[in-house]
């Protein structure tokens, strides 16, 4: 049997805000990385750049959050699956956030050799 709900735009929308609400109640990381993200984004919106190098900026921060979110996914279908301490497991979570970490060295890189190039 098929565990999909039929399609709605609206329903769909509103299980997408469920699962942000989920994640600010629940994730720490996530919350972290959404505040910091709000001084960035407000940076990003004053640095006197170009239109295109705020554009990289504002998609490798979104880009965070999107890894976070997926990455928290993975933990909750690997606690879902099992509570025991398995390898499998540990390298699961592990890789999800071997994601995170990359997407933060990518937003960080990008600001500075967009630093390094406009100044």
């Amino acid at each position: 049997m098929n565990n999909k709900p039929k399609y709605s735009i609206f329903k769909n929308s509103m299980y997408a805000i469920d699962g942000l609400v989920h994640a600010i109640k629940t994730e720490t990381s996530f919350k972290l990385e959404l505040f910091f993200g709000f001084f960035i984004l407000i940076a990003i919106y004053f640095f006197p750049i170009e239109l295109h190098y705020k554009l990289i900026l504002l998609s490798t921060l979104f880009l965070i959050f999107i890894v976070e979110l997926l990455n928290s996914a993975i933990e909750n279908v690997v606690d879902l699956v099992t509570k025991e301490i398995h390898p499998l497991a540990k390298t699961a979570k592990d890789m999800g956030a071997t994601a995170v970490l990359f997407s933060v060295i990518l937003h960080i890189l990008c600001w500075l050799f967009i630093l390094i190039y406009t100044l």
